[in-house]
This record gives C-alpha cells, sequence and structure tokens, in this order.
C-alpha cells in the first residue's frame, strides 16, 4: 500500500531523518522531518493552473503546532487551537522568506505549504525541522521550485558557535549572560537567503562569522534532500515563463524617459503621482490587444525598475539625489506627550513613528502558554501600521503577519540593552504607531522606542539605533549597497538588509533576499556600511536624550523585598486574608513569587512605606534590646501582654511597667492602650519578655540612665 522514501543522517548532535510516502498522500508533496524527537510535517499543493488576472505570486505558508506534540492540553477556556499564536506567525515568515524567491519567475499559480508540529521532545525546536520539512516537500512535489533550503539554528558561547543549540538555551535569552545569540540562516547551496537574530553586541565580524558557519552547517540537509527527491520526486511541473520581452520593448520605448523623470522627483508623493501618470501616459499609446495581455503590469514594474536600478548602479544616484551611503535627514523629539509615562517621535526623511512606553507591575506580565511550557514576559513590543501612514484607504483590523512581524525585530532589536528584573522590576510595554512610512518603519521602532523608554526612565544599558540597508544586484555581478533604504528601494530592489545595535555592537540582524542570494563580500561591505549608518543615527538621537529621565509622577513607582521562603504562608495568610489586608490598608499592590521576592507599587510612596513596614513586622524577627511600639492587647493579675511587632504578642511583667509598685497593671494600663516596649529577651521556655519602664512613654527613647541606675539601688 505503501511506498516509503526515508532518508537518514547524522547532524551534529542528533539523528535527522526525511521520510514521504505514507503519509498525506493526495498532496502534492509531503515530509515528514525528525530532529531527535521533533517532528514536522510539511504538505505542500499548487494549483495546476494560474488564475485569470492574476499578476502576483500567491503564496501562503502556515506552520501550526499542535499541543499535543508536547502532550499538552492548549490553555484558556477554548480547549483547541485556535488563532495563530506569535510564535507560528513568526515561524510561517520564517519559511516563507527563503522559499519566495527560488519559485521560477512568472509562476503565478496558487501555492500552500502546511507545515504542522507532530512532535516536540522540548529540546530541538520545532521551527528549523518545519523549514527543512517544507523544502523537502516543495522539492519533490513538481512544483518549478529552484531549492532545495536549509535553514539551522546558531549559538554563541565563550567565542565557539554552536549549532542547533537546545530549545532551553534559547528560552527567555536576556536571562543566560552565557549566551549571546540566537540566529537563524536559511540558505541554498550557493548562497545565504535568510537571516533572523537576537543578539547581545556581537561585532561585525563575529556575526558574519556566525552566518558563515550556518550555511556550512547546511549543506549536508540541503544534499539530504537531494538525495531524498532523487528517490521519490514527482514529474517537474510543466511550466514555461511567460516571454513578454517585445511588450516589455515597446513599453520601454514609449515611457522611458518619462518614468526616468518621474523617479528624479525627490518628495514620495509628488513621485508616486508621476510615476502613476507616466504608466497611464504609456498604456493610452498601446493597442487593445497590448492592453489585454496579461503580462502588462510585469512589464510596467520591470520598466521601473530597470530605470531604478541602471541609474543606482551606473550613475550611483538614488530616487532621492542622496549618496549611497547617506541617512536622511533625522528629527528626534522625546516627552511629546503629557500623561504617558514615556514618549518620542522619530523621524527620518518621510518615516515616523512615535513610539509610546508604559510602566506596569507584575500583574502586567504577559503570560505565554507555549508548546515547551509557560512562560511570562516583562517586556512587550507591538508595532502599528495604519493605511494613513502611507497615505492610503484601507481596512483596519487586527494585526497582521507583518505587524507581528516587524515588532518582533524591534523587540529583539531592544530587549538586548534592558535592565535586569531584579534592577527595575517593572514590567515595559512600548508601542509604536508608525505615522508615516516611506522605508525601513520597523527600523524607526527601534530608535523610537530606545528614546520613548529612556524618557519614561528605563535605565538601559545603551541606546539602541537600526538602519536598513538595500542592495542592486546586477547580472554582470556590478552591484551598489544602499543605506538608509526607501520604500521603492525596497520594492524595486534585491535585499532587504535591517541592522540594529549599540555603540559596542549588534543587537538584530534580518536579512531578506530576492536573488538567489549574496556573497559574504557584499554582507561584509553591507555590515560595514550599516554600522557607520547606525553611528550616524545614534549621534543624532543623542542630541534628544543621552540617558534616562526622571520617572513620570503617572508612572507606579515599584520595591522590591526579598523574604524567606518558609515565610510566604505568613505573609499571604489563609485564602489570602493576610495579603488582602495589606494591599487594603496601604493601597499599594502587592506581588509576591515562589522564590521569595516580594514588588510593592504604587504612585504613592506613602502607600509603598507602609506596605513594606506591615510585610516587615510579618517577616522580620524582633532584637533583643530592640524598642517598638506597641497595644496592649490583655491585662492579667501578674502584667500585660503586648502585641508589639507585627503579630507577635509578648508579656510586660507587673515589676517592668513603672518604677514603682503597682496593686495591678489595671491600674496605669487598659485593653487596646498604645504603648512603647523594650525587649528584654526570652525566658526558658521561649516566652517573650517585654519593659515598659525602661523606656519613655512619650518619646518611645531609653529611660535616662541615672532613672534606671535609682531604680536599681
Amino acid at each position: 500500500m505503501f511506498n516509503v522514501t526515508k532518508k537518514t543522517m547524522q547532524w551534529g548532535e542528533e539523528t535527522l531523518t526525511l521520510e514521504t510516502g505514507k503519509v498525506a498522500r493526495q498532496a502534492d508533496g509531503t515530509v515528514i522531518a525528525t530532529l531527535g524527537e521533533t517532528s514536522v510535517m510539511a504538505n505542500v499543493t499548487f494549483a495546476k493552473t494560474q488564475k485569470e488576472g492574476q499578476d502576483f505570486f500567491p503564496l501562503t505558508v502556515h506552520y501550526q503546532e499542535k499541543y499535543y506534540a508536547a502532550g499538552k492540553v492548549p490553555g484558556g477556556f477554548f480547549k483547541r487551537e485556535a488563532r495563530p499564536t506569535e510564535k507560528e506567525t513568526l515561524t510561517a515568515r520564517l519559511i516563507d522568506r527563503p522559499i519566495r524567491p527560488l519559485f521560477v519567475p512568472g509562476f503565478k499559480n496558487e501555492v500552500l505549504v502546511m507545515c504542522t508540529v507532530l512532535s516536540h521532545d522540548l529540546v530541538n525546536d520545532p521551527d528549523v525541522v518545519a523549514m527543512i520539512a517544507a523544502s523537502a516537500a516543495l522539492t519533490i512535489s513538481g512544483a518549478p521550485f529552484m531549492g532545495p533550503i536549509a535553514g539551522c539554528r546558531v549559538g554563541f558561547v565563550d567565542g565557539e558557535y554552536i549549532l542547533n543549540p537546545e530549545v532551553e538555551d534559547m528560552d527567555q535569552l536576556r536571562n543566560n549572560p552565557e549566551q549571546r545569540l540566537d540566529l537563524v540562516v536559511a540558505g541554498t547551496k550557493d548562497a545565504v537567503m535568510m537571516v533572523e537574530s537576537e543578539a547581545y553586541e556581537l561585532t561585525e565580524d563575529e556575526m558574519l562569522g556566525a552566518v558563515t558557519f550556518a550555511h556550512e552547517q547546511i549543506q549536508p540537509v540541503i544534499d539530504l534532500i537531494i538525495d531524498l527527491a532523487e528517490d521519490a520526486a514527482k514529474e517537474p511541473f510543466e511550466f514555461t515563463p511567460p516571454d513578454y520581452s517585445a511588450l516589455y520593448e515597446r513599453v520601454s520605448a514609449l515611457g522611458a524617459d518619462q518614468m526616468k523623470a518621474a523617479y528624479s522627483i525627490l518628495d514620495k508623493q509628488e513621485r508616486v503621482a508621476a510615476v502613476a501618470a507616466a504608466k497611464e501616459a504609456i498604456k493610452a499609446e498601446l493597442s487593445e490587444e497590448e492592453l489585454a495581455d496579461a503580462n502588462l503590469s510585469s512589464a510596467l514594474k520591470k520598466l521601473e525598475s530597470t530605470v531604478l536600478r541602471s541609474t543606482v548602479v551606473k550613475e550611483g544616484k538614488r530616487i532621492d539625489g542622496r549618496a549611497l551611503d547617506e541617512v536622511r535627514d533625522i528629527v528626534c523629539e522625546t516627552g511629546l506627550l503629557p500623561r504617558t509615562h514615556g514618549s518620542a517621535l522619530f523621524t527620518r526623511g518621510e518615516t515616523q513613528g512615535l513610539v509610546v512606553t508604559t510602566l506596569g507591575t507584575g500583574d502586567d506580565e504577559q503570560i505565554i502558554d507555549a508548546l515547551h511550557g509557560n512562560f511570562r514576559s516583562n517586556f512587550l513590543l507591538h508595532y502599528n501600521f495604519p493605511p494613513y501612514s502611507v497615505g492610503e484607504v484601507g481596512r483596519v483590523g487586527s494585526p497582521g503577519r507583518r505587524e507581528i512581524g516587524h515588532g518582533k525585530l524591534a523587540w529583539r532589536a531592544l530587549q538586548a540593552v534592558l535592565p535586569a528584573a531584579t534592577d527595575f522590576p517593572y514590567t515595559i510595554r512600548v508601542v509604536s504607531e508608525i505615522t508615516e512610512s516611506n522605508g525601513s518603519s520597523s527600523m524607526a521602532s527601534v530608535c523610537g522606542g530606545s528614546l520613548s523608554m529612556m524618557d519614561a526612565g528605563v535605565p538601559l544599558k545603551a541606546p539602541v539605533a537600526g538602519v536598513a540597508m538595500g542592495l542592486v544586484l546586477e547580472d554582470d555581478g556590478s552591484y551598489a549597497v544602499l543605506t538608509d533604504i526607501l520604500g521603492d528601494e525596497d520594492h524595486l530592489g534585491d535585499m532587504d538588509f535591517k541592522v540594529a545595535g549599540t555603540e559596542n555592537g549588534i543587537t538584530s540582524l534580518q536579512m531578506d533576499i530576492k536573488v538567489a542570494g549574496i556573497t559574504p563580500e557584499i554582507m561584509k561591505k553591507a555590515l560595514a556600511q550599516a554600522k557607520a549608518g547606525r553611528m550616524h543615527i545614534l549621534g543624532e538621537m543623542a542630541k534628544s536624550l543621552t540617558e534616562a529621565s526622571e520617572f513620570s509622577v503617572h508612572a507606579p513607582r515599584i520595591e522590591t523585598m526579598q523574604i524567606p521562603t518558609d515565610k510566604i504562608r505568613e505573609v499571604i495568610g489563609s485564602g489570602g486574608k493576610v495579603i488582602r489586608e495589606i494591599v487594603e490598608t496601604s493601597g499599594a499592590k502587592v506581588d509576591i513569587n515562589d522564590d521569595g521576592v516580594i514588588k510593592i507599587a504604587s504612585p504613592n510612596g506613602e502607600a509603598i512605606k507602609k506596605a513594606y513596614d506591615m510585610i516587615y513586622s510579618i517577616v522580620a524577627e524582633p532584637e533583643e534590646g530592640g524598642i517598638y511600639k506597641g497595644k496592649v492587647v490583655k491585662i492579667v493579675d501578674f502584667g500585660a501582654f503586648v502585641n508589639f511587632f507585627g503579630k507577635r504578642d509578648g508579656l510586660v511583667h507587673v515589676s517592668q511597667i513603672e518604677n514603682r509598685r503597682l496593686n495591678h497593671p489595671s491600674d496605669v494600663l487598659k485593653e487596646g492602650q498604645e504603648v512603647w516596649v523594650k525587649l528584654l529577651g526570652f525566658d526558658d521556655r521561649g516566652k517573650v519578655r517585654l519593659s515598659m519602664k525602661v523606656v519613655d512613654q512619650e518619646t518611645g527613647e531609653e529611660a535616662a540612665k541615672e532613672e534606671k541606675k535609682d531604680d536599681a539601688e
């Protein structure tokens, strides 16, 4: 019944297996990839005809984590996997980015790639396994895919690169000072196609070395996929790219000069209007048959691309007149919004981000229900890209893949410089509202986020800036690397290469390629040029703010205290009675974790002090010789019991009430009366012995020595 093909290799510390022919046999290509005990099934289907009027490549990639893979039931009220998690969305993008450029140009049939996590050993991250499975499934499907690709993850510890570090090593990287890198690289046999990273101030050479190491490590995986395809691949789908050279020559002859003139206009909105007018002028000269040609939009796009690219490479001139390595004008402002905890407006040319920081308490931490276990995050970054930012009318809904991806990139760039939670016990939420966009709004979010957090009083280790690099690579090998690319340079160029970091090193690197990869020489030049751009931007940011500002009066103050773990139960009380009383009495929020760390939060300093004192009185031990204020709780014939230290009571013997003989303690005391007492010590049975007469009841200070001497006589 089954015609199973299976290929296996040793990859690093684990065994990698690719299998096809048993499951999902009606798909065009299905591969189950297994690394260790993590298994991902990739299914590929593609339409055999192109939809009429289709002028783009409709590739859709889905990545799904099934909770049964780790022996878990989904959290929440609805016990079923529902909308994609952030991890699923980011992994789908991770797979999409390197495979999209490798389909034969002109292929516009619909393609669906679905990756499903079937088993997770909690050691090997399924995202890399999914990428390999998707590549293998595409390679055997018969689709016009110029792969295969493979991917791997790289860590960096003590100057050594680590292949596919364990999930635990990559979890909460900010709290693991030994591990300085989480890098995912995808590539073909000859070149790197995609890079995604979270880094801790690595140098350009260290980062380039990590990319090179990754490309070397994926070579045997690519060979394994080819080996599988030789035994199991379907017949290639017959597809011949459309030949529209004659139509392109006609379009170019009619409008090349007008298109070149349009792209010489500096203002974006005017340039967009001029480009549209040039297209309309070209169409006005075409015949009805030429207007009906399905390849007309491709011909017009090729004309735009040719005009832009030739000007950049041959003349060294960009759309807006800048030099290849020049950053647009930058204006930075902080403290714009009066009631927010921190705010910044970062404007670079026609790209602008309004970035706002909010400081919260432990109650505001994001609880994430992940396949490998639940965890909390105290740093959130959300990115919004409304239609008005590019002068368009559009539907506004929940965040899409683009918003999630750009937000995560900015998050990776900034979290490397955050203070330790023990030093700054706040939940930090940064929201980037993109109010204008013409190239690299994610890097504007990085710059604005850094300024906004400093404006909120967050003591960052160093400011962070980011810059987007572009590439124009011609068929003859000539190329130009562009600093701070515009939207059109991104759209019509060959590379989107984003680098963020501090003065000391890189904190995030993201690269996407539209051609069949770039050489180490080009990447080295791009990194060096990006560093110069980053330093320039940091200098511009420093004109606005160089260090953390004072806290906003509207932000909560948080103090932490450490108590012994065996005292946690006493602070919480039966059914939470004690901690509720502390919160209600003091007016402060109190959060206790399992390690005995207590966070007390309130905008009111007096409320924090009151809560602190109440907790301290519960967990601290009274010191012998110490003087405390107490309350008489019970009077007996031989003395009075005084509650003097939290819930602690002690006996003031009748002889220790005053420096005279009393018939009965009730002669001078009554229940509920506040008194000052000194802790004399503990008797043989551990009972507390207190004294009132050695303390001045008016001031609470120890009585004068002369009085004590007279009493002794």
